[in-house]
This record gives C-alpha cells, sequence and structure tokens, in this order.
C-alpha cells in the first residue's frame, strides 16, 4: 500500500505531498488540481511500461506540463505583501514524481538535455535521476538503487555495485534494469507498479465499445475502454463474488439481475428489471446504468489490483445511484487501495462516512494546487534525492 504521493513542478502542483490511506478520496472545485494528481499518478505508472518520457511528450512535453509560476513562493506574496514576479531561474528544469510504500519508495526526476551538444531533440525531456529505497522516505542510507543520468548503480552491503554505465536518458530504469537475479528490486518494484489499474471516463454513447457484442474469454480484469465488459461480469459470476455482484446490481437497482447471452460465441451484456416483460440488452440501456456496470465490473475483478484509480466515477450516474456506489467502492477498499478523484457530494459523502477514509481537499493559492488545511508539519516526511 502506498503512503505518500509527491509531485514537484508539475502543473500546478509546484510541490504536493499527499498521505495516503486505504480508501482515499480526493476531490475540490473546479480548477483546483484534481485532474492533475491524477495525471501524475498515470506518469508515474507510465515508467514502468517504459512510456513516460512519451507520455510527457503527448501531454506536449515539459513546456506544457511544467509549473508555470515563480521558483518560490515567499511569504510576502502569500500574504499578498508584494505581488507574484519571476526572476531569473536558478535551478535546472527539474519535473519529480515519487511515492513511498509498505516496503520500497521510488521517485524519478525530469529535465531537459543540456544545449552542448546541439540536437534536434532538445526538447525532448531526460531522466536525469531515479531512486529505489526502503522505508517511509528517501535517505542516501537507505537508498538500494540509484540511477544519475546515465548510470545505474545497486548497494552492495556497504558499498555500491555498477548496474549499468549507459541507460538510455529517455528509458527508465524500471524497465531497462529489472533481472530477477542482479536486481530484485527493481522488478519488484516495476511488477508492483504495473498492476497499478486506472479507470477514466469509459464511452457510453451509442456506438460504445460496452455495447457491442464482443467473442467471449474470461476476462479477470476489465480493460481500459470497458469493451469485453460481458465477458469481465460473466468471469465474475463464474470465478468470482457472484454473490457480491448480484447484491451491488439490486444496491442500484431493486430487483434487477445481469443476464449474459451466448450468440454464437459472442457474448451479449442484457438486464432483466421488474414491470419489463424482457430484459434489455447493452445497446438499450442508459448511459448511467451502463456506467453503473463498468464500475460493478471493475470494483469486483477477480484479481484485484494492489492500487486501483477512479477518476470522477460519476459521470452520467444519477446521484441517487452515488451510496450504492459509495459502498461498492468502499467495499473494494478491504482488499485493494483505491484512490478516487471526484467532485460529487453525494459520493463523497457516502465515501468519508466510512470508517479510515482519507479526505483531501484541494485548494489553489497563488495558482499552486495545495492540500486545504494541512500545514507543514501536517505534511508526511518527504525527501527528494539531489542531482
Amino acid at each position: 500500500m502506498l503512503s505518500t504521493l509527491a509531485i514537484a513542478h508539475y502543473r500546478s502542483l509546484r510541490s504536493l505531498i499527499l498521505p495516503l490511506d486505504r480508501l482515499n478520496v480526493i476531490t475540490g472545485a473546479n480548477g483546483s488540481g484534481k485532474s492533475s494528481v491524477y495525471r501524475a499518478l498515470r506518469l508515474l505508472a507510465q515508467t514502468a511500461q517504459g512510456g513516460v518520457v512519451r507520455a510527457l511528450a503527448q501531454e506536449g512535453g515539459l513546456e506544457s506540463t511544467l509549473w508555470a509560476g515563480p521558483e518560490t513562493i515567499s511569504r510576502a506574496m502569500k500574504c499578498g505583501e508584494s505581488p507574484v514576479q519571476g526572476t531569473v531561474r536558478q535551478e535546472p528544469v527539474s519535473l519529480r514524481l515519487g511515492f513511498a510504500g509498505e516496503d520500497y519508495g521510488y521517485a524519478i526526476d525530469l529535465g531537459l538535455p543540456p544545449p552542448i551538444p546541439p540536437t534536434m531533440f532538445s526538447s525532448d525531456p531526460q531522466i536525469k535521476r531515479e531512486a529505489i529505497w526502503a522505508g517511509a522516505f528517501y535517505r542516501p542510507a537507505s537508498a538500494l538503487v540509484e540511477r544519475n543520468n546515465h548510470v545505474v548503480k545497486l548497494r552492495d552491503g556497504r558499498d555500491w555495485r555498477v548496474l549499468h554505465r549507459e541507460v538510455p536518458l529517455f528509458d527508465s530504469m524500471l524497465t531497462y534494469c529489472a533481472d530477477p537475479q542482479s536486481a530484485p528490486e527493481v522488478l519488484r518494484l516495476r511488477e508492483t507498479v504495473r498492476n497499478w489499474r486506472f479507470y477514466d471516463h469509459w464511452r457510453t454513447d451509442a456506438d460504445a465499445p460496452a455495447r457491442r457484442p464482443q467473442l467471449g474469454t474470461h476476462t479477470p480484469v476489465l480493460s481500459d475502454d470497458g469493451a469485453d465488459l460481458a465477458a469481465a461480469l460473466q468471469t465474475i459470476l463464474e470465478i468470482g463474488d457472484d454473490a457480491a455482484l448480484a447484491a451491488a446490481i439490486d444496491d442500484a437497482f431493486p430487483g434487477a439481475t445481469v443476464i449474459i447471452e451466448n450468440i454464437d460465441g459472442r457474448f451479449v451484456l442484457a438486464m432483466r428489471q421488474p414491470g419489463l416483460l424482457r430484459p434489455l440488452r447493452a445497446a438499450e440501456l442508459s448511459d448511467g446504468t451502463l456506467r453503473y456496470l463498468l464500475l460493478v465490473a471493475a470494483l469486483l475483478s477477480p484479481r484485484p489490483p494492489q492500487l486501483l484509480v477512479l477518476n470522477e466515477p460519476e459521470t452520467s450516474l444519477h446521484p441517487d445511484l452515488l451510496p450504492a456506489l459509495g459502498r461498492l467502492i468502499a467495499a473494494c477498499a478491504t482488499q485493494t487501495q483505491v484512490i478516487v478523484v471526484s467532485h460529487a457530494a453525494r459520493l463523497i459523502a457516502a465515501l468519508t462516512r466510512e470508517d479510515g477514509c482519507n479526505a483531501l481537499i484541494l485548494d489553489k493559492t497563488l495558482g499552486e494546487t495545495v492540500i486545504s488545511g494541512q500545514a507543514d508539519l501536517d505534511r508526511p516526511p518527504w525527501y527528494w534525492p539531489n542531482r
């Protein structure tokens, strides 16, 4: 389980350190930085897939994603005694992402290539620093694996052993150096991050993949686009918690049941509801009903992830469905860590009523995202590895 998420110089997140628990809900007004936190988590996940630099490029590169305010915000600026104004940059361009968990912590520092020698890729982000450590926060004494530009070294007793000398600056050491014999720590962390699961804005229009019949195969993990929804629900019915599935449907739609039809090997989702003479197939379901079924399939996966992140799951749902969704999310959090990014009051209220729910309210001060009510001493301990 993650205990801390740290983000620096990414969009409005100049220096944000979030404490995490088993069940977390991140909320705030529009423009407060909720989506930036979600995107930062997805960028961290891309390090284990070898695509963090490409993902940054798709967002517009460092020029578009880097914190656009001053390097430091003085107390006088916060009090309104002096205007916010830029100065000559003192520090190198740096976008940092990191987390700490029960076993290991990880941090990555991205910057720009030096001006000499000149290159056509002068705007392409480079990985300057990476580190894996044991414990709640980074200390040189607790570091297990260190990457400085091209060189990756591994702690060997009290000494360091060079693992690689020519790691490309666009490749994370999580993908380049993961080896079960020479670097088991890197491999374990990579597989942990690859296990994270994200769901964000499924399509529910008339041509949505979830509405179309699909070839049926065992599907313990719902796909990102929800195309295999029928197969995922049937997998839950056969090898998962079928009682929890029935209860989740009945909680939201009393008396309703889900049916999966097999037509020449293709699975078709249908729902039987009280008062109707025939079940409604996926193509006939409302957007909200279809989205709720997608959330059920994601949250009741027979192969639960270590971390599940939901971005605005309330989209298209009627407010009356949100308490049932909150109960479903809370049940999921008993076996996996869950982060929910939302601004739906009824869903937030349902989640915060659960024991141990960690509610983080984001706010903006001088363009910077902060956690409402968090004082300096309330922040989890965190130190970035130096370049």
